[in-house]
């Protein structure tokens, strides 16, 4: 579990009372790899990366990474109340000359169909557009992946196409169906 009582704490933010989304630090990638090795066969089916984490290591080596960079936070934790892990929601790229990012998440199987996903988006998307000054905000997710598909909707965002062999998975390629909002769009969605 997350140690809540660490002296310098994580950037977070509030996704609601109980749910927040957290900068990863070093302490951390132990846990992180449990997870992942939990649910290592579930999260293979949509997710590249997950033969290049074999070990603690490498997700020390990820977290390294992540905080050497300098700008906004690219990936946070999703913690649930007593500070339990459940996924990771983040910037898969930003391009600060357009002002655009794109979105990546996965949640732990146990915690899929809560709106867990939804609601860390929707947050990490305010903080890109009201905070970071961002203006469009894209998520791209496999064309057979419905459960990312219907974040994307919930969202709000539309449908702008398909790219055609846009992801190779492990032995195939996979098309991906690419979503997107702006910033006036996202402001405006709730008053129309």
């Amino acid at each position: 579990m997350l140690d809540p009582t660490h002296p310098e704490p994580a950037k977070s933010l509030l996704v609601e009372e109980g749910l927040e989304i957290v900068e990863p630090v070093e302490r951390d990638a132990e846990e992180l790899f449990i997870i992942v090795d939990e649910n290592r066969a579930y999260l293979r089916e949509w997710l590249p990366w997950l033969d290049d984490v074999k070990s603690v290591d490498d997700e020390l080596a990820l977290i390294r990474s992540l905080s050497e960079k300098n700008g906004p936070a690219f990936a946070f934790y999703i913690i649930r109340q007593f500070g339990n892990l459940v996924g990771v929601v983040g910037l898969n790229w930003v391009d600060q000359h357009n002002r655009s990012f794109g979105l990546g998440y996965w949640v732990s199987q146990s915690s899929t169909g809560q709106g867990i996903i939804t609601k860390a988006c929707s947050r990490l998307i305010d903080h890109c557009f009201d905070d970071l000054k961002l203006h469009r905000a894209v998520i791209e997710a496999a064309v057979e992946n419905h459960p990312s598909r219907a974040v994307a909707e919930r969202l709000g965002m539309r449908m702008e196409g398909i790219s055609r062999d846009r992801e190779w998975l492990y032995d195939h390629f996979t098309d991906h169906t690419l979503y997107a909002i702006t910033a006036p769009e996202w402001k405006s969605r709730d008053q129309g």
